[in-house]
């Protein structure tokens, strides 16, 4: 989380676990905990071609997932994770869950796994790692897990390609800086955007985050931006209508 709102919701960050209307999600044993970003994207994540199966790459906690199987009917819903406690910790999520049939989370690299697979998915969502720098919080896994040098952009670009069915969606929030290089990287390889959401966290803010859908297709681009708060702790219509089918408290 890079800013202040980012660690403002109903105090997620603190929680070792936390409490969905339809799923548990702890999290003692992952590196990055439940945040904006991924609550976001898992409400945000375009569902209307119906997919039928969904990938989520870097899962984490399992949370993007889970709310994808919750806001639909897909039969194959696949996570990936690379590190050993958080994938642990997702497929105990996910067992938790009232859609574990449905769920399954792969222990490997992104890279491993889209050199081996031979299946493609309808919807493929991603809240990738995206610090270029080396940072340090004194945590070496949370560290690990907010750099993107385990998996470069160029390197999700290429496996999502791979992955992507042919009428499929991709789905990824990004910094709001990183949105020129993500899209040379995505028409290099024949994806394009067809709808991007801008989130800031008041009115007065400036834009941090881009939630963008790729599809083959170059057609029409939909742009739109989204507040979180209309003053602290008071959530807009909009962000509230995105989320108030997972928070208890919306």
């Amino acid at each position: 989380m890079l800013f202040g709102i980012w660690n403002l919701t109903i105090g997620i960050l603190a929680k070792q676990s936390f409490r969905f209307k339809q799923f548990t999600i702890h999290q003692e044993r992952c590196a990055m905990k439940i945040g904006t970003d991924g609550v976001l994207l898992g409400a945000v994540a375009s569902v209307e071609n119906n997919p039928n199966s969904i990938l989520d790459i870097g899962s984490g906690t399992g949370v993007i997932a889970l709310m994808l199987a919750q806001r639909s009917g897909a039969e194959t819903i696949d996570a990936i994770e690379i590190d050993d406690e958080a994938h642990g910790q997702c497929v105990e999520n996910f067992e938790g869950s009232p859609w574990s049939d449905r769920l399954f989370c792969y222990h490997a690299s992104f890279q491993a796994f889209y050199g081996e697979m031979d299946e493609t998915y309808d919807l493929i969502v991603s809240n990738p790692p995206f610090y270029t720098e080396n940072v340090s919080s004194g945590n070496i896994k949370r560290d690990k897990a907010r750099q993107n040098a385990a998996l470069p952009f160029e390197q999700l670009f290429e496996g999502v390609h791979k992955l992507l069915a042919e009428k499929g969606v991709f789905s990824l929030i990004i910094p709001k800086d990183h949105e020129n290089r993500v899209f040379e990287l995505a028409e290099r390889i024949g994806l394009f955007p067809f709808e991007i959401l801008r989130v800031r966290g008041t009115i007065d803010a400036s834009i941090k985050r881009s939630i963008i859908q790729f599809s083959r297709y170059n057609g029409k681009l939909t742009e739109s931006v989204l507040t979180i708060e209309r003053e602290r702790h008071r959530f807009t219509k909009e962000y509230i209508q995105l989320t108030q089918d997972f928070y208890l408290k919306m």
